[in-house]
């Protein structure tokens, strides 16, 4: 019964992947796109990663693997090697943050490797097409088999192998948080730019009042968050990093607001306004509550269980951080949007506005562009097609790269990023991710700012 299972799971999924395995292993699968369907194998790649990591850096694991009969358990074995006496590994490297270390390192070498072997492709006409959208199982074999071999990468006493890996891994997270803050500011100018466009093209009072009611609303949020931030991260004496926190936030939003309508920034960019600079502050808040509620002090920071009782103001109680049920549905939310941010960065329309280009691609998502589908009628009348002949839907190459960065983003996370430690239950408190945060709130705000004055300090060239 489990073989007849297994094996009816895994033509579902064969359905779910490809035009030929959907034609032969499935009927009940709805037909979609391969550009869909690809993205979500990769998607279930990199969160299968990610709930081993996870599991790696359980509590109590690595003492419960030396009770497995071939794990030796002394401190004398060397790590992922086979001592020759007892015919007996280590198996401790196989929890703790360096092995969330080496499995995250196999897995970039992966993605990597496919964001090399795709450069180029410009439909799925192209022989490395099939890589791309099949061979799953070769795949995740090949995945398999780089986590592995890196755990047998050899680790000294001066820990010489992770101390590098999360040098790696700072500059890979950091370079996957410096991309999505250009893609927010470039969201603030986009959306405003639209609205513009549509009062100016119709007249319509209707868009005049939605850019007014918009902008008032995300700023009357501002100032609510300021003032619940005074209120609840700000009650103790010892607080005093909060305080500096919200008021060089606040500061820096009203000083982005203001260049935002000045005469010099209105004359080189006349749909410069004030709800770009609504919607940028409003994340940067955002970004300050979050590293807020990031900090390891339990007295500087509320406890939403005692507020929902009626109990104002931070615990008294000396809070110990633990890994919940509150802690997994926020590692859940994150994972997602995580997901959402690398899967929508390697779309058309997000990769030209990175690196500036407007023939990167030649379609569009929906597969739309005529007779270019390739579609295959199935025995049951369902249809599985290629939306990707005439032109791929997004950018595989980068795409890949980006599943590179979020992996290197997760590992640094989960981690502790600068202070690594193999502690899941400090994952929402300690003071790493406070600075990751808070920084992340400074380059979003210098990022607009400079989106802002940049045409008057450079007249020479293009921005448009």
């Amino acid at each position: 019964m489990g073989a007849v299972l297994g094996i009816c799971s895994a033509a579902q999924l064969a359905c779910c992947c490809g035009s030929a395995a959907c034609g032969l292993c499935c009927q009940a699968c709805p037909s979609c796109k391969n550009s869909s369907s690809t993205r979500i194998m990769y998607a279930i790649m990199l969160l299968l990663g990610t709930i081993v990591a996870c599991i790696m850096l359980s509590p109590g694991l690595a003492s419960a693997m030396q009770k497995v009969p071939f794990c030796d358990g002394s401190e004398s074995s060397v790590p992922g090697m086979i001592v020759a006496n007892a015919i007996k590994i280590d198996c401790g490297i196989a929890a703790g943050y360096l092995a969330v270390y080496r499995l995250c390192f196999g897995m970039t070498l992966f993605f990597l490797f496919m964001a090399l072997i795709m450069i180029g492709v410009r439909n799925s006409k192209d022989p490395r097409a099939g890589i791309q959208n099949g061979f799953w199982a070769i795949k995740y074999l090949v995945l398999i088999g780089a986590i592995i071999g890196a755990f047998f990468i050899p680790e000294d006493e001066a820990g010489t192998f992770g101390t590098t890996w999360m040098y790696f891994g700072l500059i890979g997270g950091f370079c996957f948080i410096l991309i999505q803050l250009v893609l927010v500011v470039d969201f603030a100018h986009r959306w405003a730019e639209s609205w513009v466009d549509k009062y100016e093209e119709t007249s319509s009072k209707a868009w005049y009042c939605a850019l007014i009611f918009f902008t008032f609303f995300q700023y009357a949020l501002c100032i609510t968050a300021v003032s619940l931030f005074f209120v609840y991260y700000t009650t103790s004496d010892d607080c005093a990093l909060n305080k500096f926190f919200i008021s060089i936030n606040l500061i820096l939003c009203m000083l982005v607001s203001v260049v935002a309508v000045l005469p010099k920034v209105q004359e080189y960019q006349p749909r410069s306004g004030l709800l770009q600079a609504s919607i940028v502050s409003l994340y940067t808040l955002y970004l300050t509550w979050s590293a807020m509620s990031n900090n390891p002090d339990a007295h500087c920071k509320p406890n939403f269980s005692d507020i929902i009782n009626g109990q104002t103001g931070p615990s008294t109680q000396e809070q110990k951080p633990t890994f919940d049920a509150e802690s997994i549905v926020g590692l859940v939310i994150w994972f997602c949007c995580v997901l959402y941010s690398s899967i929508r960065t390697a779309s058309n329309k997000q990769t030209e506005r990175l690196i500036g280009s407007d023939k990167v691609l030649a379609k569009t998502d929906d597969g739309s562009t005529g007779s270019g589908a390739d579609v295959h009628e199935v025995e049951s009348g369902g249809k599985v097609w290629d939306n990707e002949a005439d032109g791929v839907a997004y950018s595989w190459s980068f795409f890949h790269l980006m599943f590179a960065l979020a992996t290197l983003y997760v590992m640094m996370t989960i981690t502790n990023w600068y202070k690594p430690t193999s502690d899941l239950s400090t994952l929402s408190s300690n003071e790493a991710s406070v600075w990751v945060k808070i920084i992340s709130s400074w380059l979003c705000l210098g990022l607009y700012l400079w989106s802002l004055i940049a045409p008057a300090v450079l007249p020479d060239r293009d921005f448009s």
